[in-house]
């Protein structure tokens, strides 16, 4: 049974102001309706005035996802009555959106290069947000700080087939995204998606309340499983829209799905259209993640993995960037691999690490002054620090403090020695040709010697030693 998944993803656009009124879009560490006016609190008499800095992050997108900026563009009036709506309609754009026909390309299940097309994209104001009390309560609170806010909502065509593709889509969209600066991708509920899914041959399910790219993946492998356990029932598929419960995993259903008609739409009477295509010409893109991917491996010398993981997040592009001088190989290495795995085991941002630190650490590695396992020693202390809110003391402060230089390893031939003789079955192993013996036995003095011996120099002494018989 084929899997059918198209999507809708709500952004919100990182503008200092609301969409159709000044009030301030930084409210998440206010107190509830404390960014509020007439106009986003649909008072009577109040008229919306449009956020130009809103449209322009739109015309930014629709550019950078090469897309066809309609001659002119209209707002609408979504009608349908919900707490967290004070005017009982939204405005958005319907017919007539901002931009459409644009593609992203992204891998498939199989590793080959596939295109998502884009329908649309389109400019319109997020609603409120209700406030669940806990307990036996049998109310909810309304919020209006949120209401207002400029969202872009982008619609693909369903040409995803799999959950795990519609995660690499956003993925991907996210990058791009986050490249164009047009939104905060570290900020609570500033990428919201609506996933329709279906089975070839069955009815399509919206599922809503997906409040995290991550949680995409999540609500579509339960979806697809239930689905597909209905039809093996002989039961039938029914259109609907969904609630994806995150805490559980699952989806529950929430409503019958309405069709456009029921919305009522008719042209927003208190805001012009939109013509804009002249504006198009004078954007300029930023360099877009496969572009800053090409010049890594042509300016750095790094391979087609490291490049693609460094400008996977503009942040840990800029990072590298910073550090790459000292040695750029070395540099994509302990940034993509070592540096990356611990921040993500910590759940730390790069923006809390001090990028002069991780250089004189890279200087440090490439002057073999320290050895690699030294390093990652060096580097948790520093990300402890980071993390612990105090300031990150010098690597070679830390070399010094913890005596992590450096030795040759004839400074280590008595561990050497007492690890060859406590361990007679690796000996015996070695000498009857089993390679991972003599690893074991390098890991073993490594262990003793706190990594601050070259390991392949090691290999060399415990093999001689070995052969010698000196015990």
């Amino acid at each position: 049974m084929k899997t059918i998944v198209g999507l809708e993803i709500h952004v919100q656009l990182a503008t200092a102001t609301k969409l159709f009124c000044g009030c301030s879009t930084d409210y998440r560490d206010d107190g509830p309706n404390t960014h509020c006016c007439p106009v986003c609190l649909g008072l009577p008499g109040s008229l919306p005035r449009l956020n130009r800095k809103a449209v322009e992050y739109g015309l930014l997108v629709a550019k950078a996802l090469g897309m066809r900026v309609l001659e002119e563009s209209e707002f609408a009036r979504k009608n349908y009555f919900y707490p967290d709506l004070p005017k009982a309609y939204q405005i958005t754009q319907y017919d007539k959106p901002l931009a459409v026909e644009g593609i992203i390309e992204i891998e498939d299940d199989e590793g080959h290069e596939k295109i998502v097309r884009i329908t649309r994209v389109h400019l319109e104001e997020d609603p409120g947000r209700l406030v669940h009390v806990a307990g036996a309560s049998k109310y909810s609170l309304v919020d209006y700080n949120r209401s207002g806010i400029p969202l872009l909502e982008i619609v693909t065509e369903p040409d995803m087939r799999s959950p795990q593709e519609a995660r690499r889509f956003l993925n991907k969209l996210r990058t791009i995204l986050e490249y164009l600066r047009v939104f905060d991708g570290d900020r609570e509920g500033s990428l919201r998606v609506d996933a329709n899914i279906s089975l070839e041959g069955s009815e399509r399910v919206e599922v809503k309340n997906i409040s995290s790219y991550k949680g995409v993946e999540k609500a579509l492998t339960f979806e697809v499983t239930r689905q597909k356990n209905l039809r093996r029932r002989g039961q039938t598929v029914t259109r609907e829209t969904r609630h994806f419960m995150e805490g559980r995993g699952i989806t529950t259903s929430a409503r019958g799905k309405e069709e456009e008609h029921d919305y009522r739409y008719f042209p927003e009477p208190d805001l012009r259209p939109l013509r804009v295509t002249d504006w198009v010409a004078e954007i300029d893109l930023p360099e877009l993640p496969a572009a800053r991917k090409n010049r890594f491996m042509a300016q750095y010398g790094i391979s087609p993995n490291h490049a693609r993981t460094l400008t996977g997040d503009p942040k840990l592009a800029d990072f590298y960037e910073r550090v790459a001088p000292v040695d750029p190989a070395l540099a994509a290495t302990w940034v993509a691999d070592t540096l990356l795995g611990e921040l993500n085991y910590r759940d730390m941002s790069i923006a809390a690490v001090p990028a002069d630190r991780i250089a004189e650490l890279l200087g440090l590695l490439r002057a073999e002054t320290v050895t690699d396992r030294a390093g990652v020693q060096v580097l948790r202390e520093m990300l402890d620090a980071c993390a612990a809110g105090r300031p990150s003391e010098r690597p070679a402060a830390i070399v010094k403090r913890e005596n992590l230089g450096r030795t040759t390893g004839d400074d280590f031939s008595a561990i050497v020695r007492t690890v060859i003789a406590s361990n007679p079955q690796a000996v015996e192993d070695y000498h009857a040709g089993r390679k991972g013996a003599l690893n074991f036995l390098v890991g073993q003095v490594m262990k003793e010697t706190r990594g601050r011996a070259d390991p392949r120099e090691l290999g060399r002494i415990v093999s001689e030693c070995i052969e010698k018989g000196e015990v």
